[in-house]
Protein backbone atom coordinates (compact mmCIF):
# COMPACT_ATOMS: atom_id res chain seq x y z
CA UNK A 1 0.00 0.00 0.00
CA UNK A 2 1.23 3.19 -0.88
CA UNK A 3 2.00 5.88 1.98
CA UNK A 4 1.19 9.73 2.45
CA UNK A 5 4.33 11.82 1.19
CA UNK A 6 4.18 13.59 4.38
CA UNK A 7 4.32 10.20 6.41
CA UNK A 8 7.51 9.22 4.49
CA UNK A 9 9.46 12.73 5.56
CA UNK A 10 7.95 12.55 8.82
CA UNK A 11 9.16 9.48 9.15
CA UNK A 12 12.69 10.00 8.40
CA UNK A 13 12.37 12.15 11.47
CA UNK A 14 15.67 12.44 13.79
CA UNK A 15 16.31 14.12 17.03
CA UNK A 16 17.94 17.92 16.29
CA UNK A 17 18.84 19.35 19.22
CA UNK A 18 17.29 21.28 22.38
CA UNK A 19 17.20 24.41 23.28
CA UNK A 20 16.15 26.91 26.37
CA UNK A 21 15.56 29.95 24.46
CA UNK A 22 15.38 31.20 21.17
CA UNK A 23 18.64 32.25 20.89
CA UNK A 24 19.80 28.38 21.15
CA UNK A 25 17.03 27.31 18.25
CA UNK A 26 18.64 25.74 14.91
CA UNK A 27 18.78 28.98 12.27
CA UNK A 28 15.40 30.22 11.65
CA UNK A 29 15.27 29.38 8.18
CA UNK A 30 13.03 26.56 5.98
CA UNK A 31 9.64 25.46 7.40
CA UNK A 32 8.74 24.11 11.05
CA UNK A 33 5.79 22.75 12.71
CA UNK A 34 5.46 23.09 16.12
CA UNK A 35 3.11 20.84 18.93
CA UNK A 36 1.79 22.40 21.89
CA UNK A 37 -0.36 21.09 24.29
CA UNK A 38 -1.11 20.88 28.00
CA UNK A 39 1.22 17.81 29.72
CA UNK A 40 -1.58 15.73 29.72
CA UNK A 41 -2.90 15.96 26.47
CA UNK A 42 -0.83 13.38 24.76
CA UNK A 43 1.67 15.29 22.46
CA UNK A 44 4.34 12.97 22.97
CA UNK A 45 2.24 9.97 21.93
CA UNK A 46 0.78 11.91 18.86
CA UNK A 47 4.07 13.15 17.75
CA UNK A 48 5.37 9.18 17.70
CA UNK A 49 2.56 7.95 16.15
CA UNK A 50 2.93 10.36 13.26
CA UNK A 51 6.68 9.51 13.02
CA UNK A 52 6.09 5.84 13.02
CA UNK A 53 8.69 6.22 16.29
CA UNK A 54 7.88 5.04 19.66
CA UNK A 55 10.50 6.85 21.29
CA UNK A 56 11.50 9.70 19.28
CA UNK A 57 8.96 12.48 21.58
CA UNK A 58 9.88 11.30 25.37
CA UNK A 59 6.89 10.00 26.90
CA UNK A 60 6.44 9.97 30.68
CA UNK A 61 4.09 8.76 33.50
CA UNK A 62 5.22 12.25 35.24
CA UNK A 63 3.00 15.12 33.08
CA UNK A 64 5.41 17.98 32.56
CA UNK A 65 9.03 16.40 32.30
CA UNK A 66 9.54 18.21 28.77
CA UNK A 67 10.81 21.74 29.83
CA UNK A 68 12.84 22.51 26.87
CA UNK A 69 12.24 23.36 23.24
CA UNK A 70 13.18 19.48 20.85
CA UNK A 71 13.80 19.83 17.60
CA UNK A 72 13.20 17.04 15.18
CA UNK A 73 15.21 17.23 11.24
CA UNK A 74 13.09 15.65 8.93
CA UNK A 75 15.44 16.77 6.01
CA UNK A 76 17.67 20.20 5.31
CA UNK A 77 14.69 22.71 5.70
CA UNK A 78 12.05 20.80 7.24
CA UNK A 79 11.44 20.37 10.93
CA UNK A 80 9.15 19.67 13.90
CA UNK A 81 9.01 21.10 17.08
CA UNK A 82 8.12 19.89 20.54
CA UNK A 83 7.10 22.88 22.84
CA UNK A 84 7.36 22.39 26.74
CA UNK A 85 3.66 21.30 27.67
CA UNK A 86 2.03 22.64 30.77
CA UNK A 87 -0.94 21.88 33.15
CA UNK A 88 0.29 19.24 35.70
CA UNK A 89 3.73 19.92 35.68
CA UNK A 90 5.26 19.99 39.69
CA UNK A 91 7.38 22.71 39.23
CA UNK A 92 7.74 25.90 41.12
CA UNK A 93 6.18 29.17 40.11
CA UNK A 94 9.25 30.76 38.97
CA UNK A 95 10.02 27.78 36.77
CA UNK A 96 6.69 27.72 35.33
CA UNK A 97 6.72 31.56 34.35
CA UNK A 98 10.34 30.61 32.63
CA UNK A 99 8.95 28.04 30.46
CA UNK A 100 5.87 30.54 29.48
CA UNK A 101 8.25 33.23 28.98
CA UNK A 102 10.44 31.02 26.39
CA UNK A 103 7.05 29.84 25.08
CA UNK A 104 5.91 33.39 24.20
CA UNK A 105 9.77 34.16 23.06
CA UNK A 106 9.42 31.26 19.98
CA UNK A 107 6.51 31.93 19.28
CA UNK A 108 6.31 35.56 18.37
CA UNK A 109 10.19 35.74 16.87
CA UNK A 110 10.42 32.39 15.11
CA UNK A 111 10.20 33.16 11.24
CA UNK A 112 9.84 30.29 9.95
CA UNK A 113 7.18 28.54 11.96
CA UNK A 114 4.35 28.03 9.29
CA UNK A 115 2.04 26.63 11.33
CA UNK A 116 0.87 24.89 14.90
CA UNK A 117 -0.75 21.96 16.13
CA UNK A 118 -2.62 22.24 19.46
CA UNK A 119 -3.25 19.12 21.36
CA UNK A 120 -6.35 18.57 23.55
CA UNK A 121 -7.28 15.76 25.07
CA UNK A 122 -11.29 15.22 24.11
CA UNK A 123 -12.27 14.93 27.71
CA UNK A 124 -10.78 18.08 28.54
CA UNK A 125 -10.92 20.30 25.63
CA UNK A 126 -10.28 24.63 25.79
CA UNK A 127 -8.59 24.55 28.97
CA UNK A 128 -6.68 28.02 29.84
CA UNK A 129 -4.01 27.07 28.14
CA UNK A 130 -5.65 26.49 25.54
CA UNK A 131 -7.20 29.62 24.95
CA UNK A 132 -3.75 31.25 25.26
CA UNK A 133 -2.75 29.46 22.04
CA UNK A 134 -5.97 30.34 19.98
CA UNK A 135 -5.75 34.04 21.29
CA UNK A 136 -2.11 33.99 20.31
CA UNK A 137 -2.34 32.21 16.63
CA UNK A 138 -5.63 34.99 16.36
CA UNK A 139 -3.04 38.10 16.64
CA UNK A 140 -0.34 36.21 14.63
CA UNK A 141 -2.36 35.41 12.07
CA UNK A 142 -0.57 31.97 12.25
CA UNK A 143 -2.29 28.87 11.05
CA UNK A 144 -3.68 26.50 13.88
CA UNK A 145 -4.59 22.93 13.63
CA UNK A 146 -6.47 21.29 16.68
CA UNK A 147 -5.77 17.47 17.19
CA UNK A 148 -8.21 15.86 19.50
CA UNK A 149 -6.56 13.84 21.27
CA UNK A 150 -7.41 10.16 23.24
CA UNK A 151 -10.53 10.15 21.00
CA UNK A 152 -10.62 6.29 21.42
CA UNK A 153 -11.69 7.11 25.01
CA UNK A 154 -15.15 8.06 23.81
CA UNK A 155 -17.63 6.14 21.81
CA UNK A 156 -17.90 7.29 18.54
CA UNK A 157 -20.77 9.27 18.48
CA UNK A 158 -19.77 11.08 21.86
CA UNK A 159 -16.22 11.95 20.22
CA UNK A 160 -17.85 13.29 17.14
CA UNK A 161 -20.07 15.26 19.34
CA UNK A 162 -17.26 17.04 20.89
CA UNK A 163 -15.28 17.58 17.46
CA UNK A 164 -18.53 19.65 16.47
CA UNK A 165 -18.86 21.79 19.68
CA UNK A 166 -14.83 22.79 19.32
CA UNK A 167 -15.82 23.80 16.09
CA UNK A 168 -18.99 25.80 16.67
CA UNK A 169 -17.18 27.71 19.74
CA UNK A 170 -14.09 28.31 17.31
CA UNK A 171 -16.02 29.52 14.17
CA UNK A 172 -14.87 33.16 14.54
CA UNK A 173 -11.29 32.55 15.27
CA UNK A 174 -9.77 34.88 13.05
CA UNK A 175 -6.76 33.08 12.55
CA UNK A 176 -6.82 29.77 9.50
CA UNK A 177 -8.03 26.83 11.65
CA UNK A 178 -9.00 23.48 11.57
CA UNK A 179 -10.05 20.71 14.37
CA UNK A 180 -9.95 16.63 14.18
CA UNK A 181 -9.98 13.87 16.12
CA UNK A 182 -7.31 11.93 16.99
CA UNK A 183 -6.26 8.46 18.45
CA UNK A 184 -2.24 8.03 18.91
CA UNK A 185 -3.23 4.42 20.38
CA UNK A 186 -5.85 3.18 17.40
CA UNK A 187 -4.17 5.48 14.47
CA UNK A 188 -7.48 7.45 13.72
CA UNK A 189 -7.23 10.67 12.02
CA UNK A 190 -3.13 10.34 10.75
CA UNK A 191 -4.03 10.87 7.04
CA UNK A 192 -6.11 14.14 8.04
CA UNK A 193 -3.32 14.92 10.16
CA UNK A 194 0.02 14.15 7.92
CA UNK A 195 -2.35 16.37 5.01
CA UNK A 196 -2.46 19.41 7.12
CA UNK A 197 1.41 19.02 8.22
CA UNK A 198 2.27 18.73 4.47
CA UNK A 199 0.69 21.31 3.47
CA UNK A 200 2.84 23.56 5.93
CA UNK A 201 5.78 21.91 4.89
CA UNK A 202 5.20 22.55 1.42
CA UNK A 203 4.72 18.64 0.47
CA UNK A 204 3.40 17.67 -2.94
CA UNK A 205 -0.31 16.70 -2.16
CA UNK A 206 -1.45 13.30 -1.96
CA UNK A 207 -1.89 10.42 -5.30
CA UNK A 208 -5.46 10.11 -4.87
CA UNK A 209 -4.99 6.15 -4.35
CA UNK A 210 -3.54 7.06 -1.49
CA UNK A 211 -5.68 5.13 1.40
CA UNK A 212 -7.67 7.03 4.23
CA UNK A 213 -7.74 5.42 7.81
Amino acid sequence: MPQHPTQRLLHQARFLKSAQTVEQCPPDEGYEVAFAGRSNAGKSSAINRLTGQRSLARTSKTPGRTQLLNFFELDEERRLVDLPGYGYAKVDKQTRQQWQHHLDDYLARRACLAGLVLLMDIRHPLKDFDRLILDWSAQAGMPLHLLITKADKLKFGAAKSTLLQVRKTLKDHPAPLSAQLFSATAGTGCDEAWTRLGEWLRMPPPDDDTPAN
